[in-house]
């Protein structure tokens, strides 16, 4: 495990509005939202044969929720070509489903304020689950329409490579 440093300067949290999603070694356009990355753990409750009264508890098995990711609809085609990949409509029968490739790792980015990486979390074994491929049409609303994709994954870690940045500072002209 890599070593890094605290910035001690740094007080202040990081925001969570600058970040970036990466599949196939390539960033994906136009995500605009991406759901919380969070994991559970079962409690196992268990008693001693001596001690009747008192429970102990201890770790079972860790479940991994569903990601969604969130963009505005575009020619951009890669959340349907992912969806596709677990369920391809008119495929023909026994081809509907790719079961070569339809699960990819991810990488989910976050930035500072100042555009540096500042954490990166590596996602796994992801696969499409739920695909929105438009909203509900509303002639009278005044929204952008969004796509969706639920990716159901095997767990996620922290980049312990990547390290946090010397922040920059601007200096008054003398």
């Amino acid at each position: 495990m890599a070593q890094f440093t605290v910035n001690a300067q740094r007080f202040d949290p990081y925001k969570n509005f600058k970040f970036r999603v990466k599949w196939d070694g390539r960033y994906v356009a136009g995500i605009s939202k991406v759901s919380a990355l969070k994991r559970t753990t079962e409690v196992v409750k268990h008693r001693e044969g001596g001690d009747p009264s008192t429970s102990r508890k201890s770790p079972g098995r860790t479940e991994f929720e569903a990601i969604t990711l969130e963009r505005g609809v575009t020619h951009d085609s890669e959340f349907e070509k992912w969806a596709n990949k677990v369920w391809n409509f008119g495929s023909g029968l026994g081809a509907e489903v790719s079961l070569k490739d339809f699960r990819k790792d991810l990488i989910l980015e976050l930035y500072n304020e100042a555009g540096q990486l500042v954490l990166a979390y590596k996602v796994f074994r992801c696969w499409v689950s739920e695909f929105q491929s438009l909203p509900d049409l509303d002639a009278n609303a005044n929204a952008v329409a969004i796509a969706r994709l639920k990716l159901e994954n095997e767990g996620w870690e922290r980049d312990y490579e990547v390290a946090e940045p010397s922040e920059p500072s601007f200096t008054e002209p003398s």
